[in-house]
């Protein structure tokens, strides 16, 4: 290799979508400097998988100078020996070897917990790909339609998170999809022509509606949801959106959108829309509800029995909460 890419990596964060993107930098600019990029071996494994013989076989020069690039998947979860077989690999990198360490930021065990720190320690090149927070969802949608050579005015990006909603694989294939279809002339009336159907079935639809006490509209929305296989899981995290974000917008009382969203760290027209929504909700329903949100985030990861009847109780009882006082 001329020019050498950094032979060590830390992709820190949990977002799937970042992670390949992060991944996929990484392999591309190694293949830009090498003889043979497309015999370049990128091997991927799970970094708690690893023996330390394979570790050592794939991290060892190589008698012919080969380059290759080694991605050690769920470092956060690997035991106490694999995380030393990794910390000692990253340590001195044989010269042609690109090593990606994914870690999600947590951790099974202290010392896995502690690799990621240990990493960056080491000089690794961090590639940040947490979850991204509500202002940072807007960048990234701006950016997808930049990246696709359209620029559209604020409005078309808060209309794609409103029919869209977080996951980024959704977001970005939707800016894909309206920059080709519409020849990069994508306007609000686009956006909800493509995605009106889906917008009635999102989680945050649903979440808007139990907030706002509408039970019959509500429980027809997430059974529209569920039965087009919206996951459990994406569902809890919209109710608990909606409800953690009035608890925030409403503690914050009732100023100017633009002046708290600065405050806050959301776009002005979340604020707005949580201080409409916030007026049926007192401090203690909000407190309740948002025990009742967090229960079903367990739930829906394994603690319940049924995901499903899960779902449909914690949207009745946030319905039932609102108004009380």
């Amino acid at each position: 290799m001329t020019d050498n890419p950094a032979q060590l990596h830390l992709v820190l964060g949990e977002d799937e979508l970042l992670i390949e993107r992060a991944v996929a930098e990484i392999v591309a600019q190694v293949r830009a400097v090498v003889s043979n990029p497309h015999e370049l071996p990128v091997n991927r494994l799970r970094a708690g998988d690893t023996s330390a013989v394979e570790l050592v076989e794939l991290l060892s020069p190589s008698l012919f100078a080969e380059d290759r690039v080694v991605v050690l998947e769920a470092a956060a979860e690997a035991g106490k020996d694999a995380v030393a077989l990794v910390q000692d690999a990253a340590g001195a990198p044989p010269p042609g070897v690109v090593l990606v360490v994914l870690h999600s930021g947590g951790g099974r065990t202290p010392a896995a917990k502690a690799l990621a720190g240990a990493l960056q320690k080491l000089g690794a090149q961090v590639h940040a790909c947490a979850k991204l927070k509500a202002a940072e969802r807007v960048e990234f949608v701006r950016g997808e339609f930049r990246a696709a050579g359209v620029r559209v005015p604020t409005e078309v990006v808060e209309t794609v998170l409103e029919a869209i909603g977080s996951d980024l694989r959704e977001l970005a294939a939707a800016c894909a999809q309206l920059a080709s279809d519409t020849g990069g002339r994508v306007d609000v009336a686009a956006v909800r022509r493509y995605y009106s159907g889906k917008a009635e079935v999102t989680g945050f639809d649903v979440a808007d509606l139990a907030v706002l006490g509408d039970r019959a509209a509500a429980m027809e929305a997430l059974r529209w949801a569920t039965d087009r296989g919206v996951p459990a899981v994406l569902l809890a995290d919209a109710l608990a959106d909606s409800v953690n974000t009035i608890a925030r917008v409403g503690s914050a009382g009732r100023g100017d959108p633009f002046r708290l969203a600065s405050q806050l760290g959301m776009p002005p027209w979340k604020v707005k829309k949580a201080q409409a929504q916030a007026r049926g909700w007192s401090a203690a329903s909000v407190g309740v509800a948002m025990q009742v949100v967090a229960a079903l985030n367990a739930d829906v990861k394994g603690a319940a029995v049924s995901a499903e009847y899960a779902l449909e109780r914690a949207v009745d009882r946030v319905i039932a909460l609102r108004g009380r006082r």
